[in-house]
């Protein structure tokens, strides 16, 4: 008959190794779950602590396209009027003086031609 009791040793040896690996599996699997919560806390509080301030960044940059807009729009409308203005006094000024306005636009054309002259000149000896 063959006795049981050398593999009784080795079958407990295995057990206590097979038991002390679950520990050291369950203890590392606390592990991790705690430092994951800690994690989880920390991003949440970093997340409380900046949604403020990128909110209020998100208001200023909306405040600021808004002044920008209106900027554009008010030199716009000055702009405008100012060509209104211009158009206005250079009716005016034909209506007052047209010999002098036809002498004007005459000499001005006549200047304008001579200068694209000067430039298609310039270009063609390039």
């Amino acid at each position: 008959m063959i006795s049981s009791t050398p593999y009784e040793p080795s079958n407990n040896l295995a057990d206590q190794a097979a038991h002390s690996a679950d520990n050291a599996i369950r203890s590392t699997q606390q592990a991790a779950n705690h430092a994951l919560d800690g994690l989880a806390v920390k991003v949440q509080d970093v997340r409380d602590r900046t949604a403020p301030l990128l909110n209020r960044a998100s208001e200023q940059a909306s405040a600021l396209a808004h002044r920008g807009v209106d900027a554009v729009r008010h030199s716009s409308q000055q702009l405008r009027d100012k060509a209104l203005r211009a158009s206005d006094t250079t009716v005016r000024y034909i209506q007052d003086e047209p010999v002098k306005s036809m002498l004007i636009a005459a000499a001005t054309g006549a200047a304008l031609m001579a200068l694209v002259n000067l430039m298609g000149r310039s270009r063609s000896s390039n």
